[in-house]
Formats: structure tokens, C-alpha cells, sequence
């Protein structure tokens, strides 16, 4: 979360997001925007140098990028670097989230879709050692691992779910799975919804996902994303998380009440 003038600095990058065009390619070409800064830290440094005039910052990301990027993508570089950033590494990030937002937008009537695949894929890893190694191996290089996680994702997911999973091997977050769990938040923002993570002993019936949605939409306002974890853990009932907030209504955890109320 940007602060103080990275905050405001966003909004207005953000804001030149706008046009027609590939909105996938836009989104990779920030992402590689904010590899670039990220690897460089003179070019990064120039870019968020308060005291270098916006209109010199423009011709060298003109120069730098032209004919390399597309123009939306450019228009956005160039507004972004006008801006005061609180932290120089508060630009790269600002593109990359920017980015996100792009690859979310390309995913158009499919966009539960992605949310969908992203949450699977983080649990996935989450669940496989193997591969979290294999994701985390300094020896490997990051195109051996985008290589590794298309021939996993083939074209069993929509392109912008493989787009943002291969971006996650940026080393922008703590790791991948961070990163595909914030890549979601943002794609749910970007329709203004928000992401609850439910956990339940078996799988929600169709309609009694629906009914929870639409009581959670009521509460909190606005669509609600429903992850579902399946954990037996649970026993029964029902634990929702969004945001800080947490609503534990699970066998297991009035077990526990229970026992703690004995112990006492």
C-alpha cells in the first residue's frame, strides 16, 4: 500500500490508463518497465529525482523505451515519472501493480475466471514443495522458470492467468504465492469487488455459495470474490476472512472455546 505522495503519484499514473488496444501487451510492457527499473538503479534513480525537470524525464524515457513499448503503455511511463515518489522503488512497483490492472482489464467477461485461476494456482503451490522449490531455486533463471509454469499452465487457463503468473516470479514480493494473492485482489479491484477466503469441511453447494456471496455483498457493500478452501480441519460450520475482519463460525474453533473454558 503506496502512502503520501507515492499515493497521490499512483492515482494520477493510474489515471493514464486509458485507450484502446491490446490491453495484455500494455500490461507486459509495464511489467518489463519495472523490471528495467528494478535491474538499474542509475535509470531509476534519474526517474524519480525531484530536482531532474518532468519534461527531461520524458525525453529519456522517450528515448529509452520508444518503438519498444506501445504508446499506452509509453503515455503511462511518461506520466509516472512527472510524478513525486515518497521511495524510488515506489515507481517500479506503481507500473507493475498499473500492469496488473491492464492484464486484469484483458481479461474482460472472463474476469471471475482469472480471479479463479489465480487463487488455484497460489493454492497449488502452496501445496507442492516441489514445486516452490523448483520457483525459489536461485540456480534456475527466471526464463527457465516461466518456462517451467507455461508447461505446467499450457492452455489450460486464460492467457492473462499465465501472464500474471509468470510476472509473479518477478521477485517484486516475498513470494509467488504473495504475489498471485495480491495479483487477485487487485483483478477483483479493478471491478470493485472484494476477495474473502472461505474455509469449509466439503465444498460449498451452488447455492449455498451464492446465498453467502450475496449476504457478504450486503454487509460489506460491494461484490464479494469467494475463494473456497476445502479443509476437514474445520469439522463443520463455516470461517470467512476478508480483509482483516474474521468470522469463525467452525466446529473446530467453538471446540476450542470449549476446551479453553475447562481449562480455566
Amino acid at each position: 500500500m503506496m502512502r503520501g505522495a507515492s499515493a497521490d503519484a499512483y492515482a494520477a499514473t493510474a489515471g493514464a490508463l486509458t485507450g484502446t488496444g491490446d490491453a495484455g501487451a500494455v500490461g507486459q510492457d509495464l511489467f518489463g518497465v519495472a523490471d528495467l527499473l528494478r535491474s538499474e538503479p542509475g535509470l531509476r534513480r534519474v526517474a524519480t529525482d525531484a530536482s531532474v525537470p518532468g519534461e527531461a524525464k520524458a525525453g529519456l524515457v522517450r528515448e529509452v523505451l520508444g518503438g519498444k513499448v506501445s504508446d499506452l503503455a509509453l503515455a503511462v511511463v511518461t506520466v509516472a515519472v512527472a510524478q513525486r515518489w515518497t521511495a524510488s522503488r515506489d515507481l517500479a512497483d506503481a507500473l507493475e501493480r498499473i500492469g496488473v490492472v491492464s492484464v486484469a482489464q484483458s481479461a474482460g467477461g472472463d474476469a471471475d475466471r482469472l480471479e479463479d485461476e489465480l487463487f488455484a494456482f497460489g493454492q497449488v503451490v502452496q501445496g507442492s514443495p516441489e514445486l516452490r522449490d523448483a520457483l525459489s531455486d536461485p540456480a534456475r533463471s527466471r526464463a527457465d522458470k516461466a518456462r517451467l509454469l507455461g508447461d505446467l499452465l499450457g492452455d489450460k487457463v486464460h492467457p492473462a492467468t499465465v501472464l500474471l503468473v509468470q510476472q509473479a516470479l518477478s521477485g517484486s514480493h516475498r513470494t509467488v504465492q504473495v504475489a498471485l494473492t495480491e495479483y487477485q485482489k487487485v483483478a477483483a479491484e479493478v471491478r470493485n469487488q472484494g476477495v474473502a477466503t472461505v474455509r469449509v469441511a466439503r465444498p460449498l453447494a451452488d447455492a449455498d455459495r451464492e446465498r453467502l456471496a450475496a449476504s457478504l455483498s450486503r454487509t460489506y457493500g460491494r461484490e464479494i470474490h469467494l475463494n473456497v478452501v476445502v479443509d476437514p480441519a474445520v469439522i463443520g460450520g463455516i470461517r470467512v476472512e476478508i480483509g482483516d475482519d474474521v468470522i469463525d463460525g467452525t466446529v473446530a474453533s467453538r471446540l476450542d472455546d470449549a476446551g479453553r473454558r475447562l481449562a480455566g
